[in-house]
């Protein structure tokens, strides 16, 4: 795979996990993905999308970082809030349910090539 097709494969999947956190915060997808801080929710939302390309797709925390535009200090402190975090069962079982919905997702973009 050739870099560009790496980039845009990157991309997507980013885009998959960002779409995925909008969805479950309620916060604009626009604002997750833009250069800028944005609302608290988006922030909450754009962590989210960054432990889960971190988690699902098995990321370094630099790959994270240049798919969505951030240093790798920033993507590694928004795994680790997300990560603690987790000792909330609750929070656990929703973080589960958007992990499984982004495999599924990545699943059937994978299957329709």
């Amino acid at each position: 795979m050739s870099f560009w097709e790496t980039r845009a494969a990157d991309e997507a999947a980013a885009r998959l996990s960002a779409g995925a956190a909008a969805y479950a915060v309620g916060a604009p997808l626009e604002e997750i993905v833009s250069r800028t801080r944005g609302s608290a929710e988006a922030a909450f939302a754009r962590q989210v999308a960054m432990y889960l390309c971190h988690v699902v797709f098995e990321w370094s925390l630099a790959r994270v970082a240049q798919a969505f535009a951030r240093d790798r200090s920033t993507v590694a402190h928004a795994c680790h809030s997300i990560e603690d975090r987790r000792d909330d069962e609750a929070f656990d079982d929703w973080m589960a349910a958007l992990e499984e919905s982004v495999r599924k997702g990545a699943a059937t973009r994978a299957a329709r090539r």
